[in-house]
C-alpha cells in the first residue's frame, strides 16, 4: 500500500515539506508505502473547464503542462495527502490547480479517486489556515474519499522555515494522521 504526500508549498524545504516528512515518517513506521513529491513551483495551470477530458476518458488532462505526471501518481497511490502553505486564507496556487484538475479528471473517468483516503496537510504562519483546510478536503468529500483525521486540524502556525519543528502540538498532530492513515489505508486495502 502507498501514499503519496504532495508539497504544494514552492519552498522546497519549508515548514510544509517537513510536516510531510512527518506524516509520511508515521506512515511508514504502520507499514505503509510513502512518497512526497513537489508540486509547488512546477509548470501547472488551473482547470480551462474545456470538457477534453470527459471527452478523450484516458486519465488524462488535455493541457499540456506537468500536472499529468501527478495525475498518475495520484491514480496509482491508495492514498493522498496535499500539503499547503497558507496563501491569502487560502491554498497556494499550485493545489489549487490540482484539486481542479484532480476532481474534474477524476469525475470525467468514473471516480478516479473514489475510496482512496485523503488527508489535508496546512502550515500558516498566522492565520488563515482552516480556510485551506477546508479547501482541500473539500475535494476529498466531493469525490468519495474517506479522509483520516488526528484528533486534531492537521495544520502548524510557522512562519521561518523550520518554526515546525518548535510547534509540538503540531508535530504531534501529524504524527497521530500518519499513523491513522496508515491503519485506513490498510484496512481499506484489504476489502
Amino acid at each position: 500500500m502507498k501514499v503519496l504526500l504532495v508539497n504544494g508549498s514552492p519552498r522546497r524545504q519549508g515548514n510544509t515539506h517537513q510536516a510531510l516528512e512527518i506524516v509520511a515518517g508515521a506512515l511508514e513506521n504502520g507499514g505503509v508505502e510513502a512518497e512526497i513529491c513537489q508540486l509547488g513551483g512546477r509548470d501547472v495551470r488551473g482547470c480551462q473547464s474545456c470538457g477534453g477530458c470527459a471527452r478523450l476518458q484516458n486519465r488524462r488532462c488535455v493541457l499540456q503542462d506537468e500536472m499529468n505526471g501527478f495525475l498518475e501518481k495520484i491514480w496509482a497511490a491508495d492514498g493522498l495527502v496535499i500539503g499547503t502553505p497558507t496563501y491569502f486564507s487560502n491554498v497556494s496556487s499550485e493545489v489549487k490547480a490540482l484539486i481542479d484538475r484532480a476532481g474534474v479528471v477524476s469525475g470525467a473517468n468514473g471516480g478516479l479517486l473514489r475510496g482512496k483516503v485523503g488527508a489535508a496537510v496546512v502550515a500558516a504562519r498566522r492565520s488563515g489556515a482552516n480556510f485551506a483546510f477546508a479547501a482541500v478536503n473539500f475535494l476529498f468529500t466531493k469525490c468519495e474519499m474517506p479522509v483520516a483525521s488526528a484528533g486534531y486540524w492537521n495544520m502548524t502556525l510557522s512562519g521561518a522555515p523550520g518554526d515546525v519543528q518548535k510547534d509540538a502540538e503540531g508535530r504531534q498532530t501529524f504524527e497521530t494522521l500518519g499513523r491513522n492513515m496508515a491503519r485506513m489505508v490498510l484496512r481499506l486495502g484489504a476489502q
